[in-house]
Formats: C-alpha cells, structure tokens, sequence
C-alpha cells in the first residue's frame, strides 16, 4: 500500500506541476525516480516534522499541492499545533500520508503505534481524513486527492494486505462502499479492517446470522446518508476499526446515529481498540488478535451482540 501510494505521488508529480513532495527522514531510495527527474519538486527534511508541516504550507500558499510523508505517529502527534493552526485553518490542500497507522508498528512498542491518529485528526476543522482498504483502493484514492479542496491526512496500512475493493464500485471521497448487503446486522468498517469484517461475515453465515459490510474509507466527512439509510434497515451495528475506541470510526457513527435518529437509532456496538496504550509487543496480526480483531475475535464479538439484543 506504501509503494503504491508513493508511487501515485510521482504519477500525479508528472501530471500536474503543482504537486511537490515532502519527505521527514525517510530512507535514501525513497522515491528516487522522483528526485532524479524534478529534484526541484522533491524535498527530504530530517526529524523536523513541525518544520516539514510550516513548509508544506508555505509551499500551498504559493500554489503547490504538497504530499508530506511519515510515520503516522509523528505526523500527527508531533506535529498536531502546526497541522491545525499552519494547514486547517487557512484549509490548505496539504496531503498528509502516515505510514503504518494502527498496530502496524508493533513491534517498536507504544511509541510508534498510531492508535489515536484517526481520532485527532477527525477532530480538526477542514481536515479530511482517509483510510482504504487496500492498494488498488489507494490508487483511486490517491488519483481523487489531487484535486479536493482542503487538507487531507492519508492512513496507510502495513502493504501486502488481500485486495477486497472492486473497481466496479466506484471511488469517491467521502461515499462509503457496500461490500456485502446487509442483512438484520451491519458492520461498519475502515482500513484494512473491512477484509477481516467480511471474512468475519462469512463465519458469522456459517452461524445463521446475515451480517452485511459498508466499507467507510473516508471517516470525515462521513457518508451520514448511506449509513442512515441502512441503519433505518437494521436491528443492529457493529463499528469495526484498528484505533482508539475514543473519538474514531466508532464515536462518529454513534454521533450520527445519536444525532439524527433519536430513539430510533438500532443497537450499537463499537469494536476498536481500549482507551490505553498497547502493553504487548509483537506483529500486528499478533495484537489484532490480542484486541479481538481477528476475524474469529470480530465474529465472536458480533454473535455475543446478536445474543444482547434478542435477549
């Protein structure tokens, strides 16, 4: 998913003038055909990544269209004020692009775990933010980025995940894809998350309850009219997401939800990850499954679900 997302950047580079990429202490093959043939568009800066965010604005404001890129956790923690106050609030079209959000750094331990990336970044005004499912998905992705208006942040899986998109589904940024029609339940999924949500649903089909997927690659803004649509269908919702149960996926389907059908709303539960930092080291398959976010752990969590609400 990585290289193909770089490599979309020096795709669009050759297309479009405007677009510039910074780097923050990447590794010295990184984009290299970029730099060879418009080393006056590419920019690798140190561990400077409050400095990298001010000049990616200051590029913006001169008519640039700049795809930063990083570890998700310093792109967003480390440099949260200059994001908000530098990008948001003059609504500038800076790419922002995390490299392994989620548990993908599991093995380096809480510091380099982007657990909470997609909860601030939702938080900030004029912010879009993204996370596909796969790398075909992120080629689309990447092609629609060019020309939305405002900042975006782009969450970026471990790569090598199984491709579930489907080009006949289209691409839009901030419209959901139905992976499997829903049934009496749904699960709202985001990343690489929505290939373990249908293999879950198979399970699940295997247990007699139908369980539909609705794919959310772009959390904010959210596509309140599908999910509404489909909520009005269902007993119950089951939010899946590799974040923080505070403020992610989960908290803005039930802002939704809360907001715009009050005491009609189905059942909801959100499956994430715990308000604390991740105490195991390991892979990312190995804390998945540490949080219940296996396929197996996913549809066990949905039968259990199931089992409150025809109680």
């Amino acid at each position: 998913m990585r290289k193909t997302c770089l490599n979309m950047v020096y795709e669009l580079a050759k297309r479009d003038p405007r677009v510039v990429f910074v780097g923050s202490d990447l590794g010295v093959n990184t984009l290299d055909q970029f730099r060879d043939e418009m080393p006056d568009r590419f920019f690798m800066e140190g561990v400077a990544e409050q400095n990298v965010i001010g000049m990616a604005a200051g590029l913006a404001m001169e008519g640039y269209i700049p795809y930063v890129n990083t570890i998700a956790t310093f792109i967003t923690r480390r440099c949260y004020e200059q994001v908000a106050v530098d990008l948001c609030m003059h609504n500038l079209p800076v790419k922002l692009i995390g490299n392994g959000g989620g548990l993908v750094y599991a093995p380096l331990g809480p510091t380099h775990l982007a657990t909470e990336d997609v909860s601030i970044m939702r938080a900030l005004p004029n912010m879009t933010v993204t996370a596909v499912s796969d790398a075909e998905e992120m080629t689309r992705l990447m092609a629609a980025s060019l020309t939305h208006e405002g900042p975006m942040y782009i969450r970026l899986g471990k790569g090598g995940d199984p491709v579930v998109s489907r080009e006949e589904n289209g691409f839009s940024i901030g419209r959901a894809v139905q992976m499997k029609p829903a049934g009496r339940y749904l699960m709202i999924s985001s990343g690489v998350m929505t290939g373990r949500a249908l293999d879950a649903a198979k399970l699940l089909e295997d247990q007699g309850i139908d369980c539909g997927v609705l794919h959310v690659h772009t959390i904010k803004p959210l596509d309140a009219e599908t999910i509404l649509s489909l909520a009005r269908k269902v007993d119950g919702i089951v939010t899946v997401e590799e974040g923080t149960l505070v403020g992610g996926l989960g908290s803005a389907v039930a802002d939704l939800l809360i907001d715009e059908m009050p005491g009609r709303a189905p059942a909801l539960v959100r499956l994430g990850i715990p308000d604390r930092f991740p105490e195991k080291y390991g892979s990312q398959d190995e804390l998945l499954a540490h949080f219940g976010l296996q396929p197996a752990g996913i549809a066990a969590a949905v039968e259990g679900f199931v089992g409150k609400i025809a109680a």
